[in-house]
């Protein structure tokens, strides 16, 4: 086995052998065969889920027209209520509408609309772009597609336009995955609101459900356990009550921007979570070290499995996950303690189960595309990590798809850090490989020897960042 907790191989679909998450109550305690604890979560009859109970209040936009252009904005109805919803017709409209998924709104009770980073850029080619708010907060992906998929085709009603000639969908982080789970076969099957987008850019994007949520679960359980404050039960109500223990046992001062590590296990957490996030890579130590993105994933320890309820059961589970901080062939003596000690958590089989009629509750990204899909992901990602599409790519080729994907490596440390000339020469390619042109070029994402060259992600990537290596200026060709 090396150094990858989970082989890339391991996301075959349909999802049977990565369970993930973060949320659960009331566990037993058990002995794994290997000496370390674990704990079965029980089976909560019937399976309800507290999103169901939550009431959310749309907030009508107030966008004002931009270049000329038309808007037409206010609510409607969504999956679980009222949404706003805003739409941007220029005066000459080519006409395609680009629907736009917003990322993670937190878990107030307001639902505001967000304009696209590429708005300005859209209409002046002539596009018409729309945006949801959703009908509801938390990680609620199938609002987010329900709900854009229902503001599309609401299109005309709502503008007083024709029926668009061809849909296109952009989302980042919360939104790349509304936007990848949109083009999926799963979700043209079992959509309410069926939409037959010709591309998709997700961007940043949850583009394995599974694995974030593991993610969020590994790296905050293996903290406390590095940190001498290890789980023994789970949910451990009490990390957040330990957390400023747990920082001072493996970083120097974080009350600044950027953590060092100051031990040993410090080093060997850092370690760790590179092999969990993708590999060696330019950049994940900068990454690693940002303190805004430290916290958003230090924030989740001590939820349960549930995804603050958007599902009803536990939906993480680590037997079975070798934790590693070398990249020898087999675990040392002391990654062998470490997993022995290691507390050991049981996904409910059925946490995400298959509803009919309806996407799940948390809808899926399978790789079973048959359109056009450009995506991109910073290098330093520690929030929703580059290893999302590495899973994501050996799910398309799983699928036969492989021809329909191409996917961008750009040299940043943030979550959804892309420059704007990032994200229009993406855009641009897309729309012209949809339209017949040439497949665009994009990074091997899967072989470790290519995504540890320092130089790697310079490609596409437009803007250095601070902190971040400059790419080397390429020598002037000779005439």
């Amino acid at each position: 086995m090396t150094a990858q907790t989970r082989s890339i191989a391991a996301r075959s679909r349909p999802h049977t052998a990565r369970k993930a998450s973060l949320l659960l109550t009331g566990l037993t305690l058990i002995l794994a065969s290997c000496g370390s604890p674990a704990v079965t979560p029980p089976t909560p009859q019937p399976q309800t889920r507290e999103q169901d109970k939550r009431t959310f209040t749309a907030v009508t936009p107030a966008f004002e027209a931009h270049l000329g252009a038309t808007v037409s904005q206010g609510l409607y109805d969504g999956l679980q209520g009222k949404a706003g919803y805003a739409i941007e017709v220029p005066a000459k409209w080519n006409g395609q509408l680009i629907m736009y998924t917003h990322g993670y709104a937190g878990m107030g009770d307001k639902l505001n609309v967000q304009p696209p980073p590429l708005r300005d850029y859209w209409l002046s080619l002539g596009y018409a772009w729309a945006a949801s708010s959703y009908s509801s907060n938390y990680y609620d992906v199938q609002s987010g597609v329900e709900d854009t998929n229902a503001l599309a085709l609401k299109f005309p009603e709502l503008t007083g336009q024709t029926k668009p000639t061809k849909y296109l969908i952009m989302g980042v982080s919360m939104g790349g995955h509304v936007a990848g789970a949109a083009v999926e076969k799963e979700t043209l099957n079992t959509a309410k609101n069926k939409v037959t987008y010709a591309a998709a850019m997700p961007v940043c994007g949850v583009m394995d459900e599974e694995y974030e949520f593991q993610w969020l679960g590994d790296y905050t359980l293996a903290a406390a356990q590095m940190a001498g404050y290890g789980a023994q039960s789970y949910p451990q109500t009490d990390f957040q009550k330990l957390l400023p223990d747990i920082k001072a046992a493996l970083f120097t001062d974080t009350s600044g921007p950027l953590w060092q590590v100051n031990s040993a296990q410090g080093a060997k957490l850092r370690d760790l979570a590179r092999q969990l996030t993708g590999g060696e890579r330019p950049v994940f130590d900068l990454g690693f070290s940002a303190a805004g993105l430290q916290n958003a994933v230090l924030s989740t320890g001590g939820s349960d499995g549930t995804l603050n309820g958007i599902l009803a059961k536990n939906f993480y589970g680590n037997v079975g996950v070798t934790y590693r901080w070398t990249t020898s062939d087999t675990p040392t003596i002391a990654e062998k303690a470490f997993n022995d000690a290691i507390l050991r958590v049981t996904a409910d089989v059925d946490a995400n189960p298959a509803r009919a009629n309806a996407l799940r509750w948390l809808p899926r990204v399978n790789g079973e595309i048959n359109v056009p899909v450009l995506t991109m992901h910073t290098l330093g990602d520690f929030y929703v990590p580059f290893k999302h599409e590495q899973l994501y790519n050996a799910a398309v080729a799983a699928n036969g798809k492989s021809g329909l994907l191409v996917q961008r490596a750009i040299r940043a440390p943030g979550h959804c850090d892309f420059a704007g000339p990032e994200l229009v020469e993406g855009f641009n390619e897309l729309v012209k490989w949809e339209a017949g042109g040439a497949k665009p070029a994009g990074d091997d994402v899967t072989t470790p020897s290519v995504i540890a060259d320092p130089n790697y992600g310079c490609k596409f990537t437009r803007e250095t960042r601070a902190g971040v290596a400059p790419c080397p200026v390429e020598a002037p060709t000779s005439n």
